[in-house]
Formats: C-alpha cells, sequence, structure tokens
C-alpha cells in the first residue's frame, strides 16, 4: 500500500447512533515511531529466571498481511507499521528492550508463543474463555466487530441472526468473528431460516475481490479495518456490528509470569500519553482502554 495521508470518513454505526468521522491519517508520519521511556516499576515485574526468545529483545509477533491500520508495510514493503506495531514498541521501551517485530501468519503465532519462539503476540487477539486455559492476556484495546458490504448493495443493516441468513460472508478462520456468526447460522437453522455460507480468503485483496465481484454478499470483522477500506476506497460500506464487544490483549505464554510486566508497561504508557497517541494517530480512539487488566472475562465466560 502506497504512503500517503488517508481521511477516514467512515462512520461507526452504534446503538442506533452514528460516531464523528475518525479524522486524519497521515501513513508518512505514522512511519515515525512513538518511544516511551524505561518503566523501572515494569522492568521489576519481569521475572527472574525469564529467558527471553531472543536475549535483550522483545520478540513480538504481528501480522505478515496487509490488515490497516492494525498492521501494514511501509513503502518499503519490509518494515511493519500500525497500531500494533506502536503497542509493541511502547511495551518493548518501557521494559528497556530492543523491540524484535515477526510478520508472521495469524496460525502461527499460538504454537510461535507455546514453543518460545516468540516472547507475545500482538495481532488482534481477543480475549476468550478458551483462549485464557493456554495464553495470559493483558488487554489494551476494545474490539469492535463490523459487517461491511459493497457500497451498491441492497444489504441495508446486519444486527440480528436472521439478516445472515441465506447470505456468503467473508469471515477469518478460528476467530471470534467466525464463532458469532457459525453460532447465528446455528440458530437460523433451527428456526427454519436458510444457511450462511462462510467463505475464507487467503488474503485482504482476495476478500476485496469477492465482494466487488459479487462471491460474496458481506464481511465481517474487526471495525477498524473495515473502516479504513471503506474510507480508503468507497466501494464498501458499514451495515452493522456484531453482538458482542471483547478487549483485545497482548498475548503471552499461560503462566511465565510476563503478563505481569507487560500490564505494568501499558498501564505507564496510558498514564504518560503515548498509549492515547498510538491509537489517534491510527484512528482508532473510540477503541481505547481506561487501564490493562490481566486476563479479564472474555468471549465465552
Amino acid at each position: 500500500m502506497q504512503l500517503g495521508t488517508l481521511a477516514l470518513g467512515a462512520l461507526l454505526l452504534c446503538g442506533g447512533a452514528l460516531a464523528a468521522p475518525a479524522g486524519i491519517i497521515d501513513l508518512q508520519a505514522n512511519r515515525q515511531p512513538l518511544r516511551a521511556a524505561k518503566n523501572p516499576a515494569a522492568i521489576a515485574l519481569i521475572p527472574a529466571d525469564y529467558h527471553f526468545a531472543v536475549p535483550g529483545k522483545l520478540t513480538v509477533a504481528v501480522a505478515s498481511e496487509n490488515s490497516p491500520p492494525l498492521a501494514l508495510f511501509a513503502e518499503d514493503n519490509k518494515t511493519p507499521i500500525g497500531s500494533d506495531p506502536d503497542i509493541a514498541r511502547l511495551v518493548a521501551d518501557s521494559l528497556g528492550l530492543e523491540l524484535n517485530l515477526v510478520p508472521t501468519s495469524w496460525e502461527d503465532w499460538p504454537l510461535g508463543i507455546t514453543a518460545g519462539k516468540y516472547d507475545a503476540a500482538i495481532f488482534n487477539i481477543a480475549v476468550t474463555r478458551l483462549r485464557k486455559t493456554r495464553f495470559d492476556f493483558a488487554t489494551y484495546r476494545v474490539d469492535t466487530l463490523g459487517f461491511y458490504v459493497k457500497s451498491t448493495s441492497k444489504i441495508t443493516a446486519i444486527n440480528r441472526p436472521q439478516d445472515v441468513a441465506g447470505l456468503r460472508v467473508i469471515v477469518g478462520s478460528g476467530t471470534n468473528q467466525e464463532n458469532i456468526l457459525l453460532g447465528w447460522d446455528q440458530q437460523n437453522r433451527a428456526n427454519g431460516l436458510p444457511a450462511v455460507q462462510p467463505i475464507y480468503v487467503t488474503d485482504d485483496a482476495a476478500a476485496n475481490l469477492s465482494i466487488q465481484s459479487g462471491r460474496a454478499d458481506a464481511y465481517f470483522g474487526p471495525h477498524s479495518t473495515g473502516a479504513y477500506k471503506a474510507a480508503l476506497t468507497g466501494k464498501t460500506k458499514m451495515v452493522g456490528i456484531g453482538p458482542s464487544v471483547a478487549y483485545v490483549a497482548v498475548t503471552s505464554k499461560k503462566g511465565n509470569g510476563l503478563v505481569n510486566a507487560i500490564n505494568a508497561a501499558i498501564n505507564g504508557v496510558i498514564v504518560s500519553g503515548e498509549y492515547a497517541s498510538v491509537l489517534d494517530r491510527w484512528g482508532e480512539h473510540d477503541e481505547k482502554v481506561e487501564s490493562s487488566v490481566i486476563n479479564p472475562p472474555g468471549i465465552g465466560d
């Protein structure tokens, strides 16, 4: 994606009201990293027996696919930028560590964390009951899910299970939005309504092509990425939000104690203001949290 300035004019439909436009995202300016000071209190919480994946560095898995504004590559096609890399840098700085960002696939981060390949993943990962059995979480954002359709689509609203009956919906495999969609489909079938057809694509380009060509009726995924694309191209529009809001969290291996230091690091930059600067410059001001929480109630609890 070419660097430049993006006007985010997409509106968030929530509770029957429209929020204000998200403003301007200057990708060229946002390539410049935001930094944080060392946080002695957070550093003191790093377990004495913890071994970092790369000594002296915080190794963080981030998305390898362009998912702006969460993660994308700069114009050199190799430098990760976006709100998730920015949060990773603030955490690393706070812990007195060099940041080692590793772009990878969604399927790779769970095994990578479990095997010690990554210290953490910052990947728009929502907290769920099942995931908490294997990982620890320190929250940093609210996760709002949105339904998007082609701008010329006759679909005007998707807010209830019956609204997706008979539709072809693009959704990510193994995601919370997939669980929601399949749950709605189960309710519809029990009520005699037509089945939904989940469509799984390999990348964002394939998803866009499916929507624009008519092979898919809707896309269901993170609001921030959907709003970004809608504002950038004008070819899609938001027609509804998911039925529940979850927390997105920095994810680490269960029980190794690193989550306490990460949590303290996030709360430190919330207080000092760098956290708000990150979300503001990426148009995610409506997804801020007031404080980071360790392993809060998640989807399925």
